[in-house]
């Protein structure tokens, strides 16, 4: 097989500016293994042609001698070749309906499929992702609306001179931005009435650390689950970034951060079983949320779980309907699952108009950042608003695995192509058939 790679451009929505392999990791596959590239031309890519030119890579709209494909986000049924090998993101693994079509249509033309999702160690670990990034992206947001949505109900804090995550350069530069408004909370203070400001985090995975990794430049205290309610200064443990930040300890002067794991979310339905994470995750439904017990402290959660059909809501339309007033000001739902963990996200949104307001009340929701209720910033693709970072980030655990992809006999069977361990658990499609592990889209397909 010739060691040709292609890379489609990303146009799926105009936010998309991602590569899965940046300029210098392709020209170490050239010069290590003799892996030529062609790209599509692309005048939003967060790269420029020049800097692919300069490293041998060739820009070319046909991609068609190219046996491999690689892009970031489906690529359009109507684009794809017979017998070609294509790795992306295929929203296909949970069955989804919408994407079955693209299923149908990689097997009907013999094609290899193989999910970046998919691609993980024997233990289940995933390898290759964006989720830090949809982490650091989404708090930035979530900050900056933050802002915007206490400003509307006539709070002025130093929130508002942060900007949406797509309009800084670098993750660098919001941080550094980020940093001044931390010096500022510390020594002026936010809304007093509104104090104690409680963060919480659903989850601890790349997603939630991204997010904690924006949240933590900020002058906090950290705190468990299980002290929300008894709220206390000195039992609160300082991070070490806040104690040189902080002037005195009025709480209006730094945020508490809360981090919640399985077992703060959910408890056996039967009342007789015990919490056991591992029977959690393969038995979801035998499980029902108890995190109604700490919403009435959150100012602003951040949900970074991964979430199915048959787990839990979190926070219900239900439990928001029967509360005449709430503490919790804003939802920044990175996971953004329809109708999911966080039942009133009912959309997702673009990076230029990110947040609607529920209001539990009429079930109605508003765009923008006015309005009786929640605020929910529900952002389904929040890495494309840190694209260069998030490109290298993505790049850097993907390139290794390049080679092996590309030096895969596909004359063989699935089993003595020579795929890697780690990619060999992630084809879900061998040349036009679902591969063993992934057999059971049959009924999807249906």
């Amino acid at each position: 097989m010739k060691k040709l790679i292609g890379i489609r451009r990303e146009d799926k929505n105009i936010w998309e500016r991602r590569v899965p392999l940046i300029p210098e990791h392709l020209e170490k596959l050239k010069n290590n293994f003799g892996i030529d590239t062609i790209i599509q031309p692309f005048e939003r890519r967060a790269f420029l042609e020049n800097e692919f030119t300069e490293v041998g890579v060739t820009i070319k709209e046909d991609l068609s001698e190219a046996p491999i494909v690689f892009a970031v986000k489906e690529i359009p049924i109507k684009l794809l070749q017979k017998d070609k090998t294509y790795i992306f993101f295929s929203h296909t693994i949970k069955g989804q309906d919408y994407n079955m079509p693209l299923l149908q249509k990689l097997m009907d033309l013999n094609a290899t499929l193989i999910d970046y999702e998919a691609i993980a160690n024997e233990d289940g670990k995933r390898l290759v992702f964006f989720g830090k990034y949809a982490g650091l992206a989404g708090m930035i947001d979530a900050l900056y609306g933050y802002g915007i949505r206490l400003k509307n109900l006539g709070y002025e804090t130093p929130l508002l001179k942060l900007k949406p995550a797509y309009e800084y350069k670098s993750v660098e530069e919001a941080k550094e931005e980020i940093a001044k408004v931390g010096r500022e909370i510390a020594e002026n203070g936010m809304a007093v009435e509104k104090a104690p400001f409680v963060f919480g985090f659903m989850g601890y995975g790349n997603v939630s650390k991204g997010a904690q990794e924006i949240f933590d430049v900020l002058p906090h205290k950290v705190i468990e689950p299980d002290e929300l309610k008894n709220l206390d200064d000195t039992s609160a443990m300082l991070s070490n970034h806040t104690s040189a930040m902080l002037s005195n300890n009025k709480s209006d002067k730094y945020f508490y951060k809360v981090v919640f794991k399985e077992e703060h979310l959910v408890e056996p339905k039967n009342k007789e079983d015990k919490f056991e994470l591992m029977d959690y995750f393969k038995n979801p439904e035998k499980y029902k949320s108890k995190f109604e017990e700490y919403i009435p402290f959150m100012s602003l959660l951040v949900n970074a779980i991964y979430w199915t059909e048959a787990s839990p809501r979190f926070l219900t339309k239900e439990y928001f309907k029967s509360k005449e007033k709430h503490k919790l000001d804003v939802i920044c739902d990175i996971t953004c699952d329809i109708d999911g963990a966080v039942e009133f996200t009912v959309k997702s949104t673009p990076s230029d108009n990110p947040a609607y307001v529920y209001n539990p009340k009429d079930d109605s929701i508003t765009d923008g950042y006015a309005g009786s209720g929640i605020l929910d910033i529900a952002v389904d693709n929040l890495p494309t608003e840190l694209p260069r970072n998030s490109s290298i980030e993505f790049s850097t655990s993907l390139n290794k695995f390049v080679p092996g992809i590309v030096n895969a006999d596909k004359t063989k069977s699935f089993e003595n192509a020579g795929f890697p361990s780690e990619i060999e658990r992630a084809v879900i499609v061998y040349n036009g058939e679902l591969t063993q592990k992934y057999k059971y889209l049959e009924e999807f397909l249906k």
